[in-house]
């Protein structure tokens, strides 16, 4: 054989070696999934970590899930747990966050039942959301009007309890299509008691038409049934509305049959989010009392009836929450999973998704842990001596196990939480880097004073007990941030300012010809004054504080332990689009308190009695103005303030109902600052301070109230 033929049959063989590589690289690769038997194989611990971790696919698991012999369905408890096993079931849930997502995605897989009524077109426009509407086997049916067709429909269904068949009545936020056949149904169905999760505006949406008068002096008429408001309670969180209802002669006019029916309206639970698990429960537990005796009194009273905007996630939410918690009562197990399929086999969209359905797990485990904090006023005294007694087990007194249970359930914040205040501009504008407002919680600065400021100050607001953010707690100002602080006092309409500190002050002469002191008294001034730089006007003259702030003196009176102030805030508009629009900033007045028996240093002022008396003042003073929030100045925004809050949120449950929850308090005012009454010291002295107010002034303002 020649050379060339060699040469060419070696290429051939060469290029067919390739081709046959490339060939193998094109071919698709398959790729590697476990088979069921090697799922079965596997640990549930390890398949937990790989569902975790995204190695398992959830789609076959959820598969596999539902089948008995899969060891992996022993995750999901079919029966109920008992209150003693619940905290071991949330770790185990914590540890593998993806038990929430299977146990959800079984349980909504459940078999539907039909919606014809719901979906015909007479009725489709009387839903809010198509997502969540009645089956038919148990939508509720309204009474027809004689000769008109679909009168019968009203997007609402009976829902079963854990214990009780048909113990609440779910139904979307009324329109103002639907109104009318809202009440009829309330007025047909007996209802015990609503209980409204939803605004009746949030952001920019309409969620449900307020569907009761505006003020008491209001009647409203819905068909032949008339409403009227006899009494509305304000708390933080919720409003409690005691409705009348009745129904006339049209001959005579005179009052046929009358009921009294009372609404629990939620008012900070806003879309897309879940609120604080200690609110919740507060609020679950004021219905219940009453509702409670509702049901003893009358055996014939119907169903409770619960709405949200579209009678879906959140009414879902509740309606777990307080089955759960009424089948612990009885039985001392919860069945969070069961009670889930059980929910959706009753109704469309009831707990909307697993952020919610978490939410569900959180709130039960919380009330395992914290239980009934609260005990009514008259057994004040006798509680706090057995609070001071050690248990002989773990050397720890009531107040210590309180506190540490607080700290450990008290939510901490990331740094992108939190981003405003680090932010390059925003960044030494705190005293402590550590100790800086979330955004979601922060009061925002909308006053323009030039193109160098921001709408930052360290700065957060904190609940009360009858009102959501009625305090602002903020540090001492920085000599750069005075201008922020006068912004934050107009911008917000706080009506007082609440100073619960009182930095040394030097003269200039004894800064001058003190000479017993290591440092030269010079340098000392000047590193107390940028410390601590005087914030207000302390003489008669006017004072300007940054680029548009004018503070007027109008008056002082000083005191043994409090000082006050009333000032008129002056704010210059230096906006040019502001003065364009003929934007007006009218004065505002305001009346600062200052502490001076809590000295530099001290966990706890010299007198309990004057930081009660303080309260009281600046009580009487927003009793005559609008009740705008109050801001708490500490010396480093979070040391002292903490107590002021917590106890005057106390105070005001003692005044209100008659009730103490001083754990519940601190937990609260945690939420959004969880540097706020960061020692045993302070969590103490606030029962301290509760129990001097019931000893020496509840009496007398009770005599005032009345």
């Amino acid at each position: 054989m020649s050379r060339s033929t060699q040469s060419s049959g070696s290429q051939r063989r060469h290029r067919s070696r390739s081709t046959s590589r490339y060939a193998d690289l094109e071919k698709p690769k398959k790729k590697k999934t476990l088979s069921s038997t090697s799922l079965v194989s596997i640990p549930n611990t390890i398949k937990l970590s790989m569902l975790n971790s995204g190695l398992i696919s959830l789609d076959k698991v959820k598969l596999s899930a539902r089948d008995e012999k899969n060891p992996l369905s022993q995750t999901m408890p079919d029966k109920p747990t008992e209150l003693r096993h619940f905290g071991k079931l949330c770790e185990q849930r914590r540890k593998f966050p993806i038990l929430y997502k299977l146990e959800f995605q079984t349980a909504v897989k459940v078999e539907t039942n039909t919606c014809r009524h719901a979906s015909r077109k007479a009725n489709a426009h009387k839903n809010q959301n198509p997502k969540c509407i009645p089956y038919d086997y148990n939508r509720v049916v309204l009474d027809k009007y004689e000769n008109i067709p679909d009168t019968d429909y009203v997007n609402a269904s009976y829902v079963d309890s854990l214990l009780k068949p048909n113990a609440y009545i779910v139904t979307q936020g009324p329109t103002e299509e639907t109104v009318l056949d809202f009440w009829r149904m309330v007025w047909q169905e007996n209802c015990s008691a609503i209980v409204m999760l939803t605004k009746t505006f949030d952001f920019t949406k309409v969620m449900c038409v307020q569907y009761w008068p505006p003020n008491r002096e209001k009647e409203e008429i819905y068909g032949d049934i008339h409403i009227t408001v006899q009494s509305e309670e304000e708390l933080a969180n919720f409003h409690i509305r005691t409705f009348r209802l009745f129904k006339v002669n049209k001959d005579t006019k005179a009052v046929t049959e009358e009921r009294l029916l009372l609404q629990f309206h939620y008012t900070e639970w806003h879309s897309h989010t879940c609120p604080f698990s200690n609110a919740i429960l507060e609020f679950r537990r004021r219905v219940r009392s009453v509702v409670g005796t509702i049901i003893k009194a009358n055996s014939q009273v119907g169903p409770m009836l619960v709405h949200c905007n579209d009678g879906g996630g959140r009414s879902g939410v509740y309606l777990a929450i307080d089955a759960n918690m009424e089948l612990a009562e009885e039985e001392d197990s919860f069945h969070v999973f069961g009670y889930l399929k059980k929910l959706r086999q009753s109704r469309k969209g009831l707990i909307e998704n697993v952020d919610q359905y978490k939410f569900v797990y959180d709130t039960l485990e919380e009330f395992v842990i914290s239980g009934n904090s609260w005990f009514p006023v008259k057994e004040l005294s006798q509680r706090l001596k057995e609070k001071s007694v050690k248990d002989n087990v773990t050397k720890m007194n009531a107040y210590q196990r309180e506190y540490a249970q607080i700290c450990k359930q008290t939510p901490r914040f990331t740094i992108g939480d939190c981003a405003g205040g680090h932010r390059g501009d925003n960044r030494d504008k705190n005293r402590d880097v550590l100790c800086v407002p979330p955004d979601n919680f922060r009061p925002y600065l909308t006053s323009f004073q030039g193109n160098s400021f921001t709408d930052y100050i360290n700065a957060v607001f904190v609940d009360g007990y009858t009102k959501p953010r009625e305090y602002i707690v903020t540090e001492w100002p920085l000599q750069k941030t005075c201008g922020e602080f006068w912004s934050l006092v107009y911008d917000h309409e706080c009506s007082a300012i609440v100073v619960l500190c009182q930095p040394p002050q030097l003269s200039v002469r004894s800064v001058f010809f003190n000479r017993t002191m290591a440092i030269p008294k010079p340098a000392t001034f000047f590193l107390l004054q940028q410390q601590y730089p005087s914030c207000w006007p302390e003489g008669r003259h006017s004072k300007k504080y940054g680029p548009v702030f004018t503070i007027d003196h109008i008056s002082h009176n000083h005191y043994a332990n409090i000082k006050s102030w009333i000032f008129r805030i002056n704010k210059k508009v230096i906006s040019l689009t502001e003065l364009m629009a003929g934007v007006k900033a009218p004065p505002r007045t305001v009346q600062l308190f200052q502490l001076i028996c809590w000295p530099m240093g001290h966990k706890v002022p010299t007198s309990t009695n004057s930081l009660v008396e303080l309260m009281n003042m600046v009580e009487r003073w927003r009793q005559k103005t609008d009740y705008g929030p109050v801001c708490v100045v500490s010396p480093d925004g979070r040391s002292r303030a903490g107590v002021y809050c917590a106890a005057n949120a106390c105070i005001e449950q003692v005044i209100q109902h008659g009730e103490v929850d001083v754990f519940q308090a601190v937990k609260t005012v945690r939420r959004h600052r969880p540097q706020l009454v960061d020692n045993m010291t302070e969590y103490k002295y606030c029962y301290d301070l509760v129990l001097h107010y019931v000893l020496h002034y509840l009496n007398k303002d009770l005599k005032e109230k009345k």
